[in-house]
């Protein structure tokens, strides 16, 4: 079977397209044939070694967590999935971007009917993280929460999240995502310079919340609108959170079935919406990541193996 590997820390040509021996399902595990799968940010970081010192790869290292697909085979010991059901859910070996995969029973929920394909393999990451941010600020009717980056991956999913507690949320996007954050309740507001007097014009001066999908300057800037430490929350940018004692919960604070279970059934009904920005071949990966990296993505990449 071919998965998605890297033998040493560098650029995106150091991915490749490899045949690997096909897994083997252990007594409480199930192989899934993967119908796609998501890619993120944070996968950069890790091939590129720049956070060798907290999440270090052991060569040759695989990638991906999130996957939705259909269950091939299953451990003598897993209760509730069989062969032939439709599936999503995540791993944390590395191992999702792949034509097959060994996951956990217990990470796993069954696909909802209605669920695109795209959305399920993607969900697991930016939908949990997404959770973890409107938790760690938690909202509630009459708040004015803002969201960084909130037409990418983490943020497209946030500022929905927050507008289901009732809050007024404000969301920093590129003006060309302005009307699909219009849509969705959202207000939006064009990022760069100027940005904090734009938020005061449209929040009336008073910010309640901020949630920072993106990284630094935005912590300094909730500080700069006057949000208490405590329900400031960044996935991005820990030194500055550090430093002023702001909250850094992100995909590790919800990472678990049950959570993603009901984003998914959320999504399933439309009462969530999970843009995908593009799909790719698994043998594109590369071209995947260089799309990834350009930044201002509009929700997810997708591979479909």
């Amino acid at each position: 079977m071919k998965a998605v590997r890297f033998h040493a820390y560098g650029g995106i040509d150091v991915l490749e397209v490899e045949e690997v021996q096909r897994p083997v399902p252990g007594p409480a595990q199930v192989l899934v044939e993967v119908r796609a799968a998501g890619i993120q940010p944070g996968e950069t970081h890790i091939r590129t070694g720049a956070l060798h010192a907290r999440w270090p790869a052991m060569f040759p290292s695989g990638q991906g967590s999130d996957l939705a697909g259909v269950v091939v085979e299953t451990g003598p010991e897993v209760r509730g999935f069989a062969v032939g059901d439709e599936v999503l859910g995540f791993t944390h070996r590395r191992a999702g971007q792949a034509e097959l995969v060994v996951v956990d029973d217990v990470n796993m929920v069954a696909r909802p009917q209605g669920l695109p394909w795209d959305v399920a393999g993607s969900l697991y990451v930016a939908g949990t993280t997404a959770y973890a941010t409107v938790f760690a600020v938690d909202p509630a009717p009459g708040d004015t929460v803002v969201v960084s980056g909130a037409a990418g991956g983490v943020g497209s999913l946030a500022v929905q999240l927050a507008r289901r507690r009732g809050a007024t949320v404000i969301g920093l996007a590129s003006e060309r995502n302005h009307a699909w954050l219009k849509e969705r309740g959202v207000v939006p507001v064009a990022y760069g310079e100027g940005v904090a007097e734009r938020i005061r014009q449209v929040s009336g001066g008073r910010v309640d919340a901020f949630i920072d999908t993106f990284g630094d300057p935005y912590v300094e800037l909730a500080v700069e609108l006057g949000v208490r430490p405590e329900r400031i929350n960044t996935i991005r940018a820990w030194r500055s959170a550090a430093r002023i004692g702001a909250r850094t919960h992100g995909e590790g604070s919800a990472a678990c079935a049950v959570v993603l279970g009901e984003l998914a059934r959320l999504a399933a009904r439309g009462e969530l919406v999970a843009p995908i920005a593009r799909t790719y071949p698994l043998e594109q990966v590369r071209e995947a990541f260089r799309d990834l990296e350009q930044g201002h993505t509009h929700g997810k990449i997708v591979l479909r193996p």
